[in-house]
């Protein structure tokens, strides 16, 4: 079992691995729960979604504005395997 060095401000640095086990990225909270057996729970905490508007502009469009119906038949013409 790997282990950590605690440091003398009662600090532990988490492995690579156990970062990534994790899911962790850079900038992520880690939450834990302390457990009656002396055991401590680690847990990377859920990213927040994002708004959105953080998806305005991503799919890019140069031609002329389309009807609701246009958008309806080319949703059912790409679900029948038509496009």
């Amino acid at each position: 079992m790997p282990q950590l060095t605690i440091t003398s401000k009662g600090q532990v640095t988490l492995k690579k691995e156990a970062l990534q086990h994790l899911g962790a990225k850079p900038g992520d909270t880690i939450q834990y729960e302390l457990l009656p057996n002396g055991s401590v729970r680690l847990q990377a905490k859920p990213r927040g979604t994002l708004p959105i508007s953080s998806m305005f502009g991503m799919l890019k469009y140069d031609g002329p504005p389309k009807t609701l119906e246009e958008i309806k038949t080319a949703i059912e013409e790409g679900w029948a395997g038509e496009r």
